[in-house]
């Protein structure tokens, strides 16, 4: 197998960090994501761990009923990481705390 550059590793990392963001709050498979990427499982496995010793994912090891899984492994944002990507998009603005009119009383 080719060996991959540092740079274009960390290329991948951030496709990663962005996939994990634009579906938030839900939690992925890694196999969901190595899929999305077009990349190995174990290595894309080996990336999340990486993020995760940066504290920029969480790794969840239980499903919704607090059962360990025993094979796979599921991914989220971390909420540090979540926020600092808020920021970042470009136009988005805080939803308005203005209530629509009426229009039952509107004349």
């Amino acid at each position: 197998m080719p060996q991959i550059s540092s740079k274009k590793e960390e290329k991948i990392k951030e496709s990663i960090l962005l996939f994990l963001f634009q579906n938030s709050p839900k939690s992925l498979f890694t196999a969901h994501i190595s899929q999305e990427l077009a990349r190995d499982e174990e290595y894309t496995k080996k990336l999340l761990q990486d993020l995760e010793i940066k504290k920029l994912v969480v790794s969840v090891k239980k499903n919704h009923e607090g059962i360990d899984y025993k094979k796979r492994m599921r991914w989220r944002l971390a909420d540090k990481a979540y926020m600092m990507y808020k920021q970042m998009q470009p136009g988005q603005q805080p939803p308005l705390s203005i209530q629509p009119p009426n229009i039952l009383t509107l004349k």
